[in-house]
């Protein structure tokens, strides 16, 4: 009996090894019909960032909301702005605004002009020292945020043509209408709020919350970036960020605006004579 289990137990394993080939080498269970939707996290970041570069070369918004519903994101505006924000906070600026500008896009259901426009702009730039201007000041002339590369000397002004297999040079962050109006600039001194909380709200045209709209904010020595609809129970176009006191901020949107310039948060006392630190509430509409 035990000379049987013997013979057995080298027959078994080689059974067992001749099965394990024909399974992972010979004849391998393979992928078929896998949705986008079974995708690890960070491969769905990396679909939508190509969903968000191929919307910013040929403008199809319709393609790229069916391609993004494959995902199946509860809200796919609210994944791309959560996505946007990561993206910058990792430096990759350029691939944070193709999928901040596709959320925008979504938002409002229009697609972006994707054709180059040959305009020469200044770029936005941050102060390095303290500005000496007033709120009187408050309102400046917009400012645009385009990067365009122009052509060079062989290639005709005639010959740019945008078409849906071509591939225009890529602005940084497409252009949307008129830039955005600074229309309210409020000074809170509300004790419920936390202590020198700036709020943004952005509206479009029809006074609908516009999501995914970059926010730079500036002070003397530093600067940053963010997006509108990160806290969406706040609502879709809003933004927030913590003043420190003293200190004199400026903001402008990068689809281009009004400058906000020389905010100080104010200084509050609550019923009872504590001390606090206010904030403010600055409203931007597309005209």
């Amino acid at each position: 009996m035990r000379r049987v289990a013997w013979i057995a137990l080298p027959a078994l394993l080689i059974g067992l090894g001749i099965g394990l080939t024909l399974a992972w080498v010979v004849f391998p269970l393979g992928a078929v019909n896998s949705s986008p939707d079974a995708l690890r996290a960070d491969f769905k970041d990396q679909y939508r960032s190509t969903i968000a570069a191929a919307f910013a070369s040929n403008g199809n918004l319709e393609r790229a909301r069916a391609r993004l519903e494959l995902l199946g994101d509860t809200d796919a505006i609210v994944a791309l702005n959560a996505q946007a924000q990561r993206m910058l906070a990792d430096n990759k600026t350029e691939q944070a605004s193709d999928v901040a500008a596709l959320a925008a896009a979504l938002a409002q259901g229009n697609a972006y002009v994707v054709a180059p426009v040959l305009t020469t702009s200044t770029p936005y730039s941050y102060p390095t020292t303290q500005p000496t201007a007033t709120e009187d000041d408050a309102l400046s002339a917009p400012t645009t945020f385009d990067d365009f590369t122009p052509p060079t000397p062989e290639t005709s002004l005639t010959q740019i043509v945008v078409e849906a297999t071509a591939r225009p040079t890529q602005t940084r962050i497409p252009t949307q209408s008129a830039p955005f109006a600074l229309i309210g600039q409020e000074a809170l001194c509300d004790a419920n709020l936390p202590d020198g909380l700036l709020q943004i709200l952005v509206l479009n045209a029809n006074r609908k919350q516009l999501p995914g709209a970059e926010v730079h904010i500036a002070w003397a020595g530093g600067k940053e970036s963010f997006f509108t609809g990160l806290k969406p129970e706040l609502g879709n176009g809003y933004a927030d960020f913590i003043m420190t006191p003293d200190v004199s901020y400026t903001v402008q949107l990068a689809l281009g605006s009004d400058v906000a310039a020389a905010l100080l948060a104010p200084s509050c006392k609550a019923s009872n004579g504590a001390p606090f630190t206010g904030g403010f509430k600055l409203t931007f509409q597309q005209p």
